[in-house]
């Protein structure tokens, strides 16, 4: 069966330039080994693949239960350069928590 990252877990976003940093905190701990399992940099890759052009770098934090992917050249440049109309990394996790994984 299938389900959406929002159904276990919830995101942070932000933006240093043109790189999208994104967390990852599972609602319950017990879904943490599930998520390192399923959310891998490759993964993420293929799901922001319109979005992110460069390398995602993911960092576990077990003992916070979360982890952290930082992606290059995701954000056209950055906030002071880029003429898209939301620049920020933001609302990019929502379209991150849209990614699907198998449970």
């Amino acid at each position: 069966m299938k389900k959406k990252l929002y159904d276990l877990a919830h995101s942070r976003a932000g933006d240093k330039g043109n790189t999208l940093i994104l967390s990852l905190i599972p609602y319950d701990e017990a879904d943490y080994p599930l998520l390192c399992e399923k959310v891998t940099p490759d993964a993420v890759k293929h799901h922001l693949k319109e979005i992110v052009l460069g390398e995602i770098i993911r960092y576990e934090m077990p003992n916070l239960a979360s982890l952290q992917f930082v992606c290059h050249q995701a954000l056209l440049g950055g906030v002071t350069t880029s003429l898209s109309m939301d620049t920020h990394g933001k609302s990019l996790s929502y379209a991150f928590l849209q990614m699907e994984i198998e449970v």
